[in-house]
């Protein structure tokens, strides 16, 4: 069973950039795929980016051209590059783990990183 810790969250400006980090407890080179989820108050958690795998990536619209996912997988270590940030991203950030269809637990979570951007 894998643990996951995020790390990297905190308080910036409009425009600036943070990193986030997702520490897995175990190998992550055959995961099926895994990805940053985020949610606010009053809503539900969203996908934000997802990376297969084979490293294929996949975006929300609202972070497109502005997030980065990507992973080490020899450092079993998957990582958000967040730019050119919004107030509107502000949110606890989630590290998901998804061993896919042919295990009967799929999914993992970490316990979430809190990501304010403000002025």
């Amino acid at each position: 069973q894998v643990q996951l810790v995020e790390s990297g969250g905190g308080l910036v400006q409009p425009g600036g950039s943070l990193r986030l980090s997702c520490a897995a407890s175990v190998s992550i080179f055959s995961i099926y795929a895994m990805g940053w989820y985020r949610q606010v108050p009053g809503k539900q958690r969203e996908l934000v980016a997802a990376i297969s795998s084979g490293s294929i990536t996949n975006y929300a619209d609202s972070v497109k051209g502005r997030f980065t996912i990507s992973k080490d997988n020899a450092k079993n270590t998957m990582y958000l590059q967040m730019n050119t940030l919004k107030p509107e991203d502000t949110a606890i950030y989630y590290c998901n783990a998804d061993y896919g269809p042919l295990v009967r637990s799929r999914n993992y979570w970490g316990q979430g990183t809190q990501v304010t951007v403000s002025s």
